[in-house]
């Protein structure tokens, strides 16, 4: 199973989780099977408001779940639609950490009611 993790830079374990989905500069890939970390630019980081393809996004790089620090209520429906789970992961914290709480099962299921309403948003 792949897990994406957007985060704020390439830092390796290190990096910094982001605090919004669609305008991540770099999503963190990582495969619970084999342990390993892949970091993909996202080209898409500067859409507009409620214009991303968070699917598309996260098809090409083949994750099957999300842990991020927030999202919009679309992007969560149209991941959901497509039988991803979000998670919440901590704001700030590393990759390494929001791996290590995933893997445990400590990060929560992101919610409609738990959304961003804009990028401004950080939880």
């Amino acid at each position: 199973m792949k897990i994406c993790i957007p985060v704020e830079k390439n830092d390796g374990m290190e990096s910094a989780v982001y605090g919004h989905f669609g305008s991540a500069p770099v999503f963190a890939v990582y495969d619970t099977e084999t342990g390993k970390t892949d970091f993909h630019d996202n080209g898409n980081m500067h859409h507009e408001h409620g214009k991303c393809n968070p699917v598309g996004s996260v098809a090409e790089i083949g994750a099957n779940a999300i842990a991020v620090g927030g999202i919009g209520l679309r992007a969560l429906m149209m991941l959901k639609q497509s039988g991803l789970k979000v998670y919440r992961a901590p704001l700030g914290d590393t990759l390494k950490n929001a791996i290590e709480l995933y893997s445990a099962g400590k990060l929560e299921e992101i919610s409609e009611d738990g959304c961003c309403s804009g990028h401004d948003c950080h939880h």
